[in-house]
């Protein structure tokens, strides 16, 4: 990560809100070290141009998808080249839009046909204009005796959304709560809703995880608690949010009106699609191309 930090450090910081994911997943690993999101060390990669400038970045961390920033089209092929052999793992790649030529570059290398298996879309905060609560409930930021129940709602979360497996929750949880970065919406003393915010890097928090049970669900809750964590970030410092959200149903109840565009406070930002990467077939060499170890 020192390697990474003096060449490419920069490069995600220059348009924070559409990289948060990748800035926010690398403050972890600051604080927490190599094993924040699992059992093996992360890695991270970049791509230069001609004048050494970097214009492109990577990063994994085992059990998750490969993340990318925007990459040249010239970039796919030596990307997908560096990956089968040391990482035949690879369960999928993470990016915007255009990483989809990642996809036809792994299949040219390994034989292994991958396949689109969801899209997001990235949304910042404009002006926060947060719903009147009913009478009876309030959020909270969550403590150490939220613990288990957290732990319980992340790992909920991320089977819904197709996490990874394994999926560690309580490294998950421990973060957030370490920082205040998790809170709860109440309706009388039974907590009902959940949000986090990451740390805040470059002036940009994201927020993750906004999770409601889904007995509890159309009933405004999520936008509460998730107008909670977006002041709570302001106060702090922050001058933006960033959020993902796909198409799929629940996600699509998860947050209604004031925060659906447009004109409510978020704003569309750049498509982000998730490709599933089959095991290699074994019966490829793969090429080489620069690369750094966390």
């Amino acid at each position: 990560m020192t390697t990474y930090d003096a060449t490419a450090r920069d490069f995600p910081r220059s348009r924070p809100v559409e990289h948060a994911v990748f800035l926010t997943v690398t403050a972890r690993l600051r604080i927490q070290g190599p094993g924040a999101s699992g059992d093996r060390r992360p890695e991270f990669g970049w791509w230069t141009g001609r004048d050494g400038a970097v214009t492109a970045a990577y990063l994994r961390t085992p059990p998750y998808n490969l993340l990318l920033t925007g990459f040249p089209a010239d970039a796919a092929q030596p990307l997908a080249d560096i990956h089968p052999a040391a990482d035949p793992a690879l369960p999928g790649v993470s990016g915007p839009t255009p990483s989809v030529a990642f996809g036809a570059a792994w299949q040219r290398t390994t034989g292994a046909r991958p396949k689109a298996s969801r899209s997001e879309r990235l949304y910042r905060l404009g002006e926060l204009a947060p719903p009147a609560p009913a009478a009876g409930q309030r959020g909270r930021v969550a403590g150490s005796d939220d613990r288990e129940l957290l732990v319980d709602w992340w790992t909920r979360f991320a089977q819904v959304i197709g996490g990874p497996r394994p999926y560690h929750a309580g490294r998950a949880v421990d973060d957030p709560l370490a920082y205040g970065g998790a809170s709860l919406w109440a309706d009388g003393e039974q907590p009902v809703s959940l949000a986090g915010a990451t740390r805040l890097v470059a002036g940009t928090v994201r927020i993750a995880p906004v999770f409601t049970p889904e007995a509890l669900r159309g009933r405004g809750y999520a936008s509460q608690v998730t107008a909670l964590v977006c002041r709570q970030a302001l106060e702090a410092g922050a001058r933006g949010a960033a959020l993902r959200r796909s198409g799929e149903p629940h996600q699509q109840r998860a947050l209604p009106a004031p925060w659906l565009p447009p004109g409510d406070g978020l704003h569309h930002g750049a498509l982000r699609s998730l490709i599933k990467c089959p095991a290699t077939d074994g019966n490829r060499s793969p090429g080489t191309a620069g690369r750094r170890p966390g």
